[in-house]
């Protein structure tokens, strides 16, 4: 799936970049590795990276929950972000990918903030639930299979702490959501979790343009 925003033209995409991306080398690196990938249109874009590690400091993040590692992108750059203190608990199912992602980790610096749980994510946050880890966070991501995004949004909110913000990705899915004759099996999904979000009542939210569409959703 696209990892940059699909509504606006090349042009304006690279306007944006110029006039927005500090980047760094390890980060440029990673999403060139990535991009030559099959599966390379997983990994996030840049500017939405960005915005996620200027929502790490606006929050005060220590501990971060992320539900989907692939090759460690939105990890890192939310890892930079944190504290010397800070913590991400990330969460997949793929030591292939992941083991990408422990590679560039320790090449940047941060692997000391960062747990890799691998295994089933409904069971990892399981786990963190009945383990006492309830309220404990105050960031989450998600960005995994889409048909568990119900379930996982669930975990995380419980995980969160009180005004803690929960960032949910590809909730535009290229637009398909809001073509009511697409009915895959994810699109049908990605659609019922975001008239899901606006109807709860436990957090504030905006849905963004951001990358694939970038939900956030603070925990009241």
């Amino acid at each position: 799936m696209s990892r940059r925003n699909f509504l606006i033209d090349d042009k304006i995409y690279d306007y944006i970049l110029d006039n927005s991306l500090r980047d760094l080398p390890i980060l440029v690196k990673l999403r060139e590795e990535t991009g030559k990938m099959p599966n390379g249109r997983m990994q996030i874009s840049p500017d939405q990276g960005q915005f996620m590690a200027l929502l790490v400091g606006l929050v005060e993040a220590k501990r971060i929950v992320e539900v989907g590692t692939f090759t460690g992108y939105s990890c890192l750059v939310m890892a930079l972000a944190l504290p010397e203190n800070g913590q991400i608990v990330t969460c997949d199912i793929s030591e292939e990918f992941t083991g990408i992602a422990l590679r560039f980790w320790q090449d940047a610096g941060v692997a000391d903030k960062i747990e890799l749980r691998i295994g089933l994510a409904e069971e990892t946050l399981n786990k963190a639930l009945n383990n006492g880890e309830a309220g404990t966070f105050d960031m989450a991501f998600i960005d995994a299979d889409k048909e568990n995004y119900k379930v996982y949004y669930e975990k995380c909110l419980n995980l969160l702490r009180p005004g803690g913000l929960i960032l949910i990705d590809n909730v535009l899915w290229s637009g398909r959501p809001a073509n009511p004759k697409v009915t895959d099996a994810d699109t049908v999904a990605i659609r019922e979790f975001n008239v899901a979000v606006h109807n709860d009542k436990r957090v504030d939210l905006s849905l963004l343009s951001v990358g694939d569409g970038l939900t956030l959703a603070r925990k009241l």
